[in-house]
């Protein structure tokens, strides 16, 4: 038994598929196959059955359940090691919801790719739910996203708290109003993202959509990011709510759209989530601190907020 089949019965517990478990360990398929069968053989046990997708017997998972034990404890000590010389090095497979990566990576990346030269980050644009599963499978290291969660397996590492924001047309009444109450919002002139974006549910909670069905038919056409949702207001009237990174880096003219709520101003919570037995502790201080070390001064500010729920 080796920690490298280890891997692979994990690779493939989590992939259900002997070509994906192969591709994701970056072997060929029948070499997987030939060393998961090893091992069952040593075992005495079946710890597959060879369906579509693969399946995992009762035996095998309780397996599957110790082998990911043993390689935590094996990245644990590889961590320890490069500890003890001060080298940060190693791989990150990051996650980052689609509303949050083009404002959020422009700020720290730069700097933490200068500090940490043999880090690899990998980052992936993603929803929420993606970026959970992924959590949850092992293909993914740690999630930049809008929290709480409330999922018990999880960590949540709390970054900021950003305002949502109005992005008012000036055909609309809003734009004479200096400070906005949530009832001033008319939702029968709301854009919204489509579905799957958890800031969707976050301004439908905001603005308590869900509680009127019959306004869901004014949303025929949802759009896909934040400058579609801008580009909407701007040609064809109406509002949306932007979350306050996405508002920095606007000209005087579109700034000028921009209606603030009065306080405690509504937000989003957002944090870096790993699973509580994650084991590359020390990588993930370094991108946390690298982030709240390079955040707009704005940001860091200390503001009266709700944070909005999921």
């Amino acid at each position: 038994m080796t920690l490298i089949q280890l891997q692979y019965i994990v690779a493939l517990d989590s992939l259900k598929h002997f070509a994906k478990a192969a591709a994701h360990c970056h072997i060929t398929q029948p070499s997987l196959s030939m060393q998961v069968q090893k091992l069952e053989q040593e075992l005495g046990i079946q710890i597959f059955i060879r369906t579509n997708p693969v399946t995992t017997t009762e035996t095998g998972q309780i397996v599957i359940d110790q082998a990911r034990k043993i390689l935590a404890e094996a990245h644990m000590m590889q961590q320890l090691i490069q500890q003890e010389k001060n080298i940060v090095a190693g791989i990150l497979k990051i996650g980052i919801i689609p509303t949050l990566a083009p404002y959020l990576l422009p700020q720290f990346l730069h700097d933490f790719i200068k500090k940490y030269p043999h880090v690899r980050l990998s980052l992936h644009e993603l929803t929420t739910e993606n970026i959970v599963r992924q959590l949850k499978d092992g293909s993914m290291d740690a999630g930049i996203i809008a929290t709480p969660l409330n999922m018990a397996e999880l960590k949540e590492d709390i970054l900021f708290n950003e305002e949502f924001v109005a992005y008012v047309s000036r055909k609309e009444k809003l734009f004479n109003k200096k400070y906005l109450l949530r009832d001033d919002i008319d939702v029968s002139s709301m854009w919204l993202l489509e579905e799957g974006h958890c800031l969707r549910n976050q301004v439908m909670n905001l603005c308590a959509l869900q509680k009127n069905a019959s306004i869901e038919k004014h949303f025929d056409y949802a759009a896909g990011s934040l400058e579609t949702l801008k580009h909407f207001v701007d040609k064809n009237g109406g509002i949306t709510l932007l979350p306050e990174l996405a508002t920095y880096d606007m000209n005087n003219a579109k700034k000028n759209m921009l209606r603030y709520f009065k306080s405690p101003a509504p937000a989003r919570e957002i944090s870096v989530v790993t699973l509580k037995t994650f084991t590359k502790t020390r990588l993930i201080h370094i991108l946390k601190q690298t982030i709240l070390d390079n955040l707009p001064v704005q940001l860091k500010r200390k503001k009266n907020v709700e944070v909005i729920p999921m």
